[in-house]
């Protein structure tokens, strides 16, 4: 059925809508990094996605109320990203880290003087086993860095208290400041964390080199006729709600997805169905107000990696932008845009204050 033309001089001009003009890059006007970015934001496809992620981690961490939350997947630190969270840690960017433990083995490698490789092409992967290279796509890894990792993490682990249960932020702790005992010159991610009081939590730790070091470790013990490790994941579960649940506001930036982002989100919904399956908390649950996700993984896979903030708010997860949600999701390799926005957010918001005060709303551990 034919349908009516449009009438010419109903035509709208943008302005009369409240629409924001885009508006050309004029690189002679630039001197900075976050001049850049905020010119971006005024640009159109990834540009405007990186600009607009740099406006939501300047506002986190321009809110002294706000408890942000850090998780890292990915080989983050094999692709030499260390320093850059480093940098967030000692500015006070973040108030905690959810990790994978693979990205934290790797760091301390990083962090205790050791050197990783760039892959060469055509090297054949079975000629890298053989000489102890281990890839990650186009970095190696010695494998006697890891095992000089392991005469790192030995005393660490023969120090732990065996009288109470552990979550992998006792461990990670305990590493961090081992770290910055024995390595003083030397920067880390875990010695940055122990530094700055940064807990840090391994969700999977099993599925990584420093789990592995704990299964060994478990091994020799329990031969020995001593005490294994009493590792309990449901201690950190327990320890990060009892942080986060009570702050006015939080933040989370995400790199990559996998099992640290979800683990990190999922406290709201763990709040909720504790009080409505055990009455508890007097039906106060906490919600994230403030998200950035940089990760080229697209929506439509339907994997959690993917899951975009507007779907994390029909499970609970994040506030909803009605309500005052500011999110930006940048689907690019981290490696890429990372550091160019850190590096802005320095030249706008030089530090954060109040991390002592937000992590002191928790109350002591024990």
């Amino acid at each position: 059925m034919p349908t009516k033309i449009r009438d010419p001089a109903q035509y709208h001009d943008g302005h009369e809508d409240g629409l924001e003009p885009v508006e050309s890059i004029d690189i002679n006007r630039i001197d900075s990094f976050a001049g850049m970015l905020h010119a971006y934001r005024r640009c159109s496809f990834g540009a405007r996605r990186v600009g607009d992620a740099l406006a939501v981690m300047e506002a986190m961490a321009r809110d002294e109320d706000c408890l942000v939350v850090c998780t890292l997947s990915g080989a983050m630190t094999v692709a030499k990203m260390g320093l850059v969270i480093c940098e967030m840690i000692d500015r006070g960017y973040v108030d905690l880290i959810v990790s994978t433990g693979a990205l934290q083995a790797h760091g301390m490698i990083e962090g205790s003087g050791m050197q990783h490789f760039k892959y060469r092409a055509g090297m054949n992967d079975k000629e890298l086993y053989d000489k102890g290279y281990d890839r990650v796509y186009d970095t190696l890894e010695l494998e006697r860095n890891l095992d000089s990792l392991e005469a790192i993490v030995r005393p660490v682990l023969d120090g732990l208290p065996t009288d109470r249960p552990l979550g992998s932020h006792d461990i990670t702790r305990a590493l961090g400041q081992h770290l910055s005992v024995r390595f003083p010159d030397e920067r880390g991610i875990l010695k940055s964390a122990f530094e700055q009081d940064v807990p840090v939590f391994i969700p999977a730790f099993t599925d990584s080199e420093l789990g592995l070091d704990v299964a060994t470790h478990n091994i020799v013990q329990r031969e020995a006729g001593g005490e294994p490790l009493p590792f309990d994941p449901f201690v950190d579960l327990e320890f990060y709600t009892r942080i986060v649940q009570p702050q006015q506001r939080v933040g989370i930036f995400t790199i990559g997805g996998g099992v640290p982002r979800n683990w990190a989100q999922q406290v709201g919904p763990f709040l909720e169905i504790s009080q409505l399956r055990l009455g508890h908390a007097e039906g106060l649950t906490q919600r994230f107000s403030y998200g950035v996700r940089i990760c080229p993984e697209p929506e439509n896979w339907g994997g959690l990696s993917g899951c975009s903030y507007s779907e994390g708010m029909s499970w609970g997860k994040f506030m909803p932008e009605s309500e005052g949600g500011q999110y930006a999701e940048v689907p690019v390799d981290a490696t890429v845009v990372w550091p160019l926005l850190v590096k802005a957010l320095t030249e706008t918001v030089p530090r954060k204050n109040g991390h002592a005060g937000r992590l002191a709303l928790a109350g002591s551990e024990d």
